[in-house]
Formats: C-alpha cells, structure tokens, sequence
C-alpha cells in the first residue's frame, strides 16, 4: 500500500512537475517576447523623437494605460505602420505626426482605452468653432471633414452627409433668385455633401478650387487604407481596401456621374459676404453666387502650393510624405528646401536614389541641426542636391529638370516626386468670413 501511495505521488509530482515546466517555459518565451517587443518599441520611439515624428500634428490616439489590456487590437487594427506599438505589455504611441485620423485603433480597443484627440499641452491646434449639428459661430454656415479636425475618408464622408441633413432641418423656404446650398471643397466631405444635397432635391453648388483630381492626388499615401466600409451617399456601401488614387478618383466620378452631379472646377472662392440672412459667394473668376446656407468642407492644413508645370497632376507626386519605411529602390526627386524637404529626402535617402531640387542657391530657412544633417548627407552622397533648379515638367518615367542660371534642362529618370512648396492657410480667410477659431490643446475630438 505504501508502495503504491509513492508511485501514485510520484506520478502526480511528475505530471505537476510537467506542467509547471510548461508554463514556466511558455511565460519566459512571453515575457522574452514582451522585452523584445518593448526594446523594439523603444527604440522606434527613439527614431521618432530624432526625426520630429513623435509629436502629433492634428489628430491622434491617446491611451489610457490604466484601462489597457494589452490586447495589442490597436497596433493590428491601425493601417499606417508604426504609429502605435507595444511597450511593456501595453499600447503606445510611437509615430504621431503620421496618424492621419483613421479612427481604427478607436473601434478596435475592446475595453474603450482609447480617446482620439486633438492637439498636445505643448503644441496646440488651431480649428474653427463648430458646433454638435457642424455649425460654425456665423449662422447659416456649416463645416465638416478635416477643417474642423477629423479628416479622413470615412469620418469626412460621414461628416459631409450629417451636415446637410442637419442643414435641411434649419433651411429657409426656397427662394427663386437664390440657391439652398454652397458646398465648397470637392473632397470626400465635399463629394458626400453635394451627393445628400442632391437626394434632399436642393438647389446647389460644389465649388472646387482645384480639380477633383487635384483634390484626390495630395493624399499622402500612393494606396488608400480603410478598414471599415463606407455608405457613400446615392451610391452604396464601399470599402477601400489598399485603394489606388486612380480607383478612387474613378469611384467619385462614377458616383457624381450617376447622380447627374457637376463639380465647378478651377474655382477659387475669394470672398463670402453676409447678406441679410443669406451669402453671397465671391471667387476668384469673378463669379458671385447668392445662396442661404454654405458648407465649408475645405482642408484643415491648407491647400498645398503646386508647381503648376505639366504632368503634376498625377499618381507619382505627393505634398506630404507618410511612409518613407515602405518605400525601397526607387529614383525619387524631392522638390523644395525647407526643413519638411530636407526632413523627408533624409528619411527617404536610406533605402531609395534621392535627388534634392531647391530653387535658391544654398538652404537659408532650415534649422541649424537639419542644415549638420543635409550637409553630411550630401557629402557622403546619400542624397544629391540640385541647386539653383526648378521642375519643369513631370512624365510617368522622368522629370525634366530646368536650371534657373543657365537655362539648360535635364532629363532625370524618376519614379516618385514629393513637393514640399508650402501651403495656402485657411486661418485668414475663415476669420475674415467671421468664423471663430480656438486653439485645442489635446481635446477629445472623438470619445466613447
């Protein structure tokens, strides 16, 4: 009996022994995996604090560690690389200034740990009043999409139907010298907008300062990423899962062609003028449009200064640069000489052939570390620098480019251009018109 008590014990203390085993061998490769991961994280965060890319510049994801737990749906759900990872078992943020306000990270967190928010304590910005039915201070006049903060295709899309729903609850009777609606700005608030204005049956102009085109191609990325499907107005559901440009630009002009929609291209709007409970549109060639409501759906961060030279409308040029890590072996020209031009051509210099065009014939405006860098780079032959040199025209597979001082051109071979020529801030125009405009310093734009 004795014996059998002992084996019975033995085999207990073998299988226990046994299991203990396996789970101190599976927590020492999870905690080895949660230490890589958090040094991986860390030194990403390093990188990004080098390269001025962990400050947020509009909206970005704030995480309650508290409330975490370490599900890691954040990091799988965001579409962009490397804005957020793991750090001691826990969601961080790594690449702020490249969230572009997805939201995904939002809906995936299963326990609600995440706000979306707008602005820092240390960098605040700047966004025009707007009110829960995206209305401005000024009666009569409305806002939606990245202006008042939350870009994006499905946020803006959402946005832009919203607006004119609450715009049909607040619209005067319908007058016959004048229209019920100007939606200015043909981006997806826009589209979305002129697209509900024209289910509603209302009276109606878009007005595009540039083209449709234009508006589509100064999307950072070459493929847009959605990771929930959108209901765009008058057409359907649609999801955009590593959508070219080209395909979306395709899927707004069908939509627009199908409901019998004209965007006014080429139209600048210069001025909006109260006018006895309505407003009169002024633009810029010359054209004044009487109408009782207005919806703004313009970009928050400006309109980006093109070049205006032949083939720059086109899949290959870009004004903002988003994933430098993902771009290899290409000839890419990077055009401009601020610290933006000088930031990306470095970043995008390890991986890729780089040429640096720079109108002027040396950096003047570039801060004191970036002009150590360039000057490095450019001596090791990381990056080549044209000084003195303007685009002239851009094709599928060159850029011809022209020197100011002798007046020859090039032929350079090229895959990729990113312009980095500044931008035509809204600020002023917005506040001539009336509208206010308060500083957010990291407000919840979008909480559960």
């Amino acid at each position: 009996m004795g014996i059998l008590m002992e084996g019975i014990l033995l085999e207990k203390v073998i299988i226990y022994g046994s299991v203990a085993f396996i789970v101190l061998v599976i927590l020492g490769i999870y905690f080895f995996k949660l230490r890589r991961e958090t040094k991986q994280t860390e030194k990403k965060i390093s990188f990004a604090k080098e390269h001025g890319l962990f400050e947020p510049v509009s909206l970005h994801p704030v995480i309650n560690i508290n409330s975490c737990i370490r599900s890691g749906a954040c990091v799988r759900a965001c579409p962009e690389k490397d804005v957020l990872g793991i750090s001691s078992g826990r969601g961080t943020v790594i690449n702020a200034s490249r969230c572009i306000g997805h939201g995904a990270c939002f809906h995936a967190c299963p326990v609600e740990a995440i706000t979306l928010c707008i602005g820092t304590e240390k960098r605040g910005v700047d966004l025009p009043h707007v009110s829960e039915k995206f209305e401005t201070n000024i009666k009569g006049i409305y806002i939606a999409g990245e202006l008042g903060g939350m870009g994006l295709i499905k946020n803006a899309v959402e946005q832009g139907r919203q607006a004119v729903e609450n715009i049909m609850k607040d619209l005067p009777e319908s007058k016959p010298d004048q229209l019920d609606l100007v939606i200015i700005g043909a981006g997806p608030a826009g589209i979305s907008a002129s697209l509900t204005a024209k289910q509603h049956k209302l009276k109606f102009v878009t007005l595009e300062q540039d083209t449709l085109g234009g508006t589509v191609y100064t999307f950072p990325r070459s493929k847009i990423v959605m990771t929930n499907q959108m209901d765009l107005p008058g057409w359907g559901k649609v999801k955009l899962h590593e959508t070219s440009k080209e395909e979306l630009l395709k899927l707004w002009n069908n939509a627009l062609s199908k409901n019998g929609i004209e965007i006014r291209q080429e139209t600048k709007v210069e001025e909006i003028i109260h006018n006895d409970g309505s407003f009169i549109i002024k633009t810029k060639t010359g054209d004044e449009l009487k109408t009782s409501r207005v919806l703004l759906s313009i970009g928050r961060r400006g309109t980006p200064r093109k070049l205006g030279v032949p083939g720059e409308i086109s899949e290959k040029v870009a004004y903002r640069l988003l994933e430098p890590e993902d771009i290899h072996n290409k000839k890419i020209m990077v055009v401009g000489g601020g610290d933006s031009a000088v930031e990306s051509a470095m970043l995008l210099a390890d991986n890729n052939k780089v040429i640096l065009s720079y109108r002027s014939d040396a950096f003047s405006r570039i801060k004191p570390g970036n002009s150590t860098r360039i000057t490095k780079a450019i001596e090791a032959g990381d990056v080549e620098v044209r000084f003195s040199t303007n685009v002239a025209e851009i094709h599928p597979e060159s850029v011809i480019l022209k020197n100011s001082v002798t007046g020859e051109e090039e032929i350079i071979p090229n895959d990729l251009v990113y312009i980095f020529a500044g931008g035509e801030l809204p600020t002023k125009f917005l506040e001539k018109v009336g509208i206010k405009i308060t500083r957010k310093h990291g407000e919840a734009l979008l909480k559960h």
